[in-house]
């Protein structure tokens, strides 16, 4: 940030000139600071129970420096009561302060869309809320002064929390039922973009389409919200159904197309597949919770071969997170493509760039139907 480099590319480097503005990694220099926005990840562990230690991390971190009259608005995804039961209690712990008489605290959920230049800060609605009407007010005066779209004002710092969870479960849900729909359709010999555009000549058809769903948010959020129902004594068998059918999808995409392979009466020990894309979605670097990571387990525990290419995702960086490496260009021939993200680099490819890296026994996977009718001589399979 300091050299201007944006690491969600929504940002240009001479964005970054003569704003005052200063990014430090130094406590000392946050003790001057009256109003803290905390926005650190909140991720899941393995056992898909949330990781709360960045966020504890920062309540340790504004505790130290922490005065009276301050405010303190958390946006990072948590559960329901999270903020109140979790984050308050550190910070009164730390500095020493009464929570309410000394210092103020509010939620304000971040609804960022990573390398969405469209949706940025200021046309997306900010729902805010505050321990008390007070600190509901100043907080959202704070925030209008950059956000235009407006300030949604919520009733409690539990419903702003909460409505957060929902955003991205509720995308989960209808992703998921798409994802049955595609498995369904497979078994029935049809496409399911094919249904998908004929459903939606409905004019009030949600137009969700079947995918790997992973990332920061929709593959993780739901997971705080069933953590804390079933702290409550709910099973919440809806979300967690649909999370299991979202999770097991790179499984069933590799095994299909290992399937594929098999019909084509390739050896599975010597086939080689390439997959396009490893990022968690199109157009970004951002390379968490990426589910095609999945699909290239999945892939290799059967011994074959697996080449994977993304323009926008950094080797060093997959490596370090997941010990797989990424290849500069592919070396064909492949027995199997993989098209797994929609990247803007990739809609412009044509037969002839494939002719190159496959033969007519070859198998083309197209998870996104970007190539759907295209490829006439050649086995094509979509989700």
């Amino acid at each position: 940030m300091r050299q201007g480099i944006d690491p969600s590319g929504e940002l240009a480097r001479e964005d970054f000139l003569e704003k005052s503005i200063i990014f430090t990694h130094s406590v000392e220099d946050l003790k001057e600071v009256n109003f803290f926005i905390v926005a650190v990840p909140t991720p899941i562990d393995t056992f898909n129970h949330p990781d709360l230690k960045p966020l504890i991390a920062a309540c340790n971190t504004v505790g130290k420096v922490l005065k009276k009259g301050d405010y303190v608005v958390f946006e990072s995804t948590v559960y329901p009561g999270c903020t109140e039961e979790d984050c308050i209690p550190i910070l009164e712990k730390i500095s020493g302060l009464k929570f309410n008489e000394d210092f103020k605290v509010g939620y304000s959920p971040e609804r960022i869309n990573p390398g969405d230049k469209e949706h940025t800060l200021s046309k997306i609605i900010k729902v805010v809320a505050g321990s008390d009407d007070q600190a509901k007010d100043e907080i959202a005066k704070i925030y209008a002064l950059v956000v235009e779209a407006g300030i949604h004002k919520a009733s409690s710092i539990k419903v702003a929390e909460s409505a957060k969870i929902i955003e991205n479960t509720q995308r989960d849900l209808n992703i998921a039922l798409m994802n049955e729909l595609s498995i369904i359709c497979d078994k029935l010999g049809i496409n399911t973009f094919e249904v998908l555009e004929a459903a939606a000549t409905k004019w009030n058809f949600l137009k969700f389409t079947p995918g790997l769903v992973g990332g920061h948010c929709i593959g993780v959020d739901p997971y705080y919200l069933t953590h804390k129902a079933k702290s409550l004594g709910y099973n919440p068998n809806v979300i967690l159904s649909g999370r299991s059918i979202n999770d097991n999808m790179g499984a069933y995409i590799a095994k299909k197309t290992i399937q594929l392979l098999i019909k084509k009466n390739k050896n599975i020990n010597q086939s080689k597949v390439l997959i396009m894309g490893a990022t968690f979605k199109e157009n970004v670097e951002d390379i968490r919770n990426s589910k095609v990571v999945d699909v290239i387990r999945e892939l290799r525990s059967f011994s074959l071969i697996v080449d994977i290419i993304d323009p926008h995702a950094s080797s060093e960086d997959f490596e370090l997170e997941y010990g797989i490496s990424i290849n500069q260009k592919p070396v064909g021939p492949y027995d199997a493509v993989i098209m797994a993200v929609a990247h803007k680099e990739y809609t412009s490819l044509d037969l002839s760039y494939f002719s190159k890296l496959m033969d007519q026994n070859s198998v083309f996977i197209d998870l996104k139907g970007m190539y759907r009718n295209q490829f006439k001589n050649l086995t094509y399979w979509s989700l």
